[in-house]
């Protein structure tokens, strides 16, 4: 029971879930606190975009990217900015390959960021942006189109935000995330034995027991919010104080949580029951390239951590992996596609060149 179900729990709050947590607050709290300070600079310096865009995209998690998001509906930043974030993005399969080997993690990210940065100059040199007229007719901050897509969604949010079941369920979140933070951290890149710290504590394992609980309460907030993504709305990417700023992290974090937790639960139970464990897959040459660029054409990050997952077990080549990686571009989609269709759809199909031009690659080189 432990290793079949609590503990693939515990590893989705305590491998991914904090970490998304102490990155979605982190953006949040500089939108909140500076708003649009935070962007003046890239707004008066706009060669500097893609650069800037691949730095917050190469950042571990999806906290990065999805702050472009409702800046570039606003026309404050280029479409070369966010392609240039998606490219370098691995979502929240960042905090995978990080727990797994943190010296990998940071050369796969050094690529990305390199990919993310030229995309991301060459789309803005060719002049593509789907919105670039409709951003210059704009005269007020919300984008044409955004009272039919965003209407029921902003009172939808405000609901969600507001809504009292939520409340306590988000401040047992961050009361847990805070302990959780602080184990998972030297366990999780191997500073501490965790037999060793389960025996200082009488027999207590802090890993497990946080980690249970953090999925758990991530569950709740899940529950309470519909299982949507609260990060879809120009109101919800602008939080107006830090409650809400906080709680708004707390339902996102729990959003990628219990995706993950899925995720981590469906391949247990599948290597427990059957044996496989994805060194049996054949995704190589040419043909897994195209597979894993594909596969990063599909929005969010559950598909995209269960695939970096079989990497890590061995079942897919480096190429496959590095496709995915550039193609997927994690939650930072979905904000995306709420505020502009047409840019979101021309989006992940121009991240999907690079992917497969850098994987092709990569089977020649390797």
């Amino acid at each position: 029971m432990t290793e079949l179900v609590l503990r693939p729990l515990a590893d989705a709050f305590m491998q991914v879930g904090v970490y998304v947590a102490v990155m979605v607050a982190l953006f949040g709290w500089l939108r909140w606190r500076y708003g649009d300070r935070v962007t003046d600079g890239l707004t008066n310096r706009p060669r500097l975009g893609p650069l800037v865009g691949a730095l917050l995209g190469v950042s571990p998690g999806c906290g990065g990217a999805i702050v472009l998001m409702p800046l570039y509906a606003r026309g404050k930043v280029s479409f070369g900015t966010v392609i240039a974030a998606l490219a370098a993005t691995m979502g929240d399969s960042s905090w995978v390959v990080l727990a797994w080997n943190p010296l990998f993690a940071l050369q796969i990210h050094a690529l990305l960021f390199a990919v993310g940065l030229v995309t991301g100059y060459v789309v803005d040199a060719l002049g593509i942006d789907p919105a670039r007229a409709a951003d210059r007719r704009a005269a007020s901050p919300a984008p044409v189109g955004l009272a039919a897509v965003g209407g029921p969604d902003l009172a939808g949010s405000r609901r969600l935000l507001g809504g009292l079941p939520r409340v306590p369920a988000s401040t047992a979140f961050w009361g847990l995330t805070t302990p959780a933070f602080a184990v998972s951290v030297p366990v999780v890149f191997q500073m501490v034995d965790p037999a060793a710290l389960t025996r200082s504590l009488g027999g207590v394992d802090p890993y497990l027991a946080l980690g249970v609980l953090g999925a758990l309460t991530a569950a709740l907030i899940f529950a309470a919010g519909r299982g949507r993504l609260a990060d879809d709305t120009l109101e919800t990417a602008q939080p107006r104080s830090l409650r809400q700023t906080l709680r708004h992290s707390a339902h996102e974090a729990s959003f990628v949580t219990v995706w993950v937790a899925v995720a981590y639960l469906g391949w247990q139970v599948v290597t427990t029951t059957t044996g496989f464990d994805g060194s049996q897959l054949a995704l190589t040459g040419l043909a897994g390239v195209l597979v894993g660029a594909g596969i990063g054409l599909i929005p969010g990050c559950a598909v995209q951590i269960v695939f970096t997952g079989l990497y890590v077990s061995g079942g897919l080549p480096l190429p496959t992996l590095v496709a995915n990686a550039i193609s997927q571009d994690g939650d930072a989609l979905i904000p995306l596609a709420a505020l502009r269709r047409h840019s979101a759809a021309l989006a992940t199909v121009i991240t999907t060149v690079p992917a497969a031009a850098v994987g092709a690659a990569l089977l020649v080189l390797l």
